[in-house]
């Protein structure tokens, strides 16, 4: 008997509690599947879309799943992939995620959808795989589910949108193993690009800043935010709002920040005079929101901001991913780059990689090598 896929609607929250639990048990970090205030928020969202499948003959809910979206961003988040145990094997993540897709990408409302993707299992990879997506990178510890997990980033763009990537001239040396793995797994093309060999910034001595505080007043964290940025031109971190601000005693820059304690993780989103100005410290930023639940911590920097990405580079951050045509500018689309550090030990024995992502995981493991561990000579002296 086929499923009916049918948009969720209020009525249905509470039974969608239920079918998340089923699934996840009681460590599921997101609020879609957990928060009855956020999931009437989310159902009710004109910038996104949320559809479950139903038992045509009782009209039960057996799976769910939703693209979130948000004002004055093109590109959305796949999210929420749930099957009810009992109905495992019918199909259902697909068919929700190609209806979705076909009501977001298909009709033009988004350029690209991304999906972080469970890596305990080769199933959630397929799933995406199977509908368009294709893998983009790792983010090694990303999420704590009752223990630290790897997950992979997928994305699907519409029709047309990698032919209209803006070119970058060049990029620091380390990252251009990732770029040739993209360019493999993608069969998109980097020509022309410089690895720049010159050394990387130092970073800022330890008395440079001697204390942060960390400001957790997610209200006024937002407005804050708000003022020091009214429109879009000073950040980009799409689907993420800023709920923690970090600074030093004499208030010299602003770091702003997305902290995560359920899931214990945190992201970088921008920092206040410009990016710049907190560069050279965030050494003590990540230490900080380590201290506040971040285990993993991850910065989205545009491929073009060659500067920036030296200086994450030069703190111990490592490029896990790499997600081309992910904002529009004007007719074009600039690529990202996804860098991240972890303060627990990363594990990768017990990952399930099927074989369009193993040349990520390879790429990554060689890079955090090159960043984390000594050199013969290193060694030798």
């Amino acid at each position: 008997m086929s499923p009916v896929i049918a948009p969720a609607v209020r009525a249905d929250i509470a039974e969608l509690r239920q079918l998340y639990y089923a699934v996840y048990g009681p460590h599921y970090p997101v609020a879609l599947g957990t928060d009855p205030a956020e999931m009437a928020r989310l159902i009710a969202d004109p910038h996104s879309l949320w559809l479950v499948t139903r038992r045509a003959d009782t009209g039960a809910l057996t799976a769910s799943a939703a693209i979130r979206g948000e004002a004055g961003s093109r590109t959305g988040r796949l999210e929420g992939i749930a099957v009810h145990p009992e109905h495992r094997s019918a199909g259902l993540a697909a068919a929700l995620t190609e209806a979705l897709c076909a009501g977001m990408l298909d009709t033009g409302r988004l350029d690209s959808v991304y999906a972080t993707v469970r890596t305990v299992s080769a199933g959630p990879q397929r799933v995406v795989a199977r509908n368009g997506f294709r893998p983009l990178g790792i983010l090694p510890n990303a999420v704590d589910l009752s223990t630290r997990e790897t997950l992979a980033l997928y994305a699907r763009h519409a029709d047309g949108v990698l032919d209209r990537r803006i070119p970058v001239a060049e990029v620091p040396a380390p990252l251009m193993p990732l770029l040739r793995t993209s360019e493999s797994a993608l069969g998109i093309e980097y020509p022309g690009v410089t690895a720049t060999a010159r050394p990387l910034p130092a970073a800022a001595p330890h008395t440079a800043v001697e204390r942060l505080e960390v400001i957790e007043a997610p209200a006024f964290v937002r407005r804050r935010f708000r003022e020091r940025f009214p429109h879009a031109e000073g950040w980009f971190y799409p689907l993420h709002t800023a709920n923690v601000l970090l600074t030093p005693e004499d208030g010299r820059f602003e770091v702003y920040a997305y902290l995560n304690r359920a899931g214990g993780y945190g992201s970088l989103l921008t920092a206040h005079p410009d990016p710049a100005a907190a560069a050279a410290h965030l050494e003590p930023v990540t230490r900080a929101l380590a201290r506040a639940g971040a285990g993993y911590v991850e910065a989205l920097v545009p491929l073009a901001h060659h500067e920036a990405l030296s200086a994450f580079l030069a703190q111990g951050f490592v490029a896990g991913a790499l997600y081309p045509a992910m904002r529009a500018d004007g007719d074009g689309f600039h690529d990202y780059v996804v860098l991240s550090r972890s303060g627990e030990r990363i594990d990768f024995r017990g990952v399930a990689v099927e074989r369009p992502l193993q040349p990520y995981l390879d790429c990554y493991v060689s890079a955090w090598a090159s960043t984390h561990l000594p050199t013969s000579s290193e060694v030798a002296s």
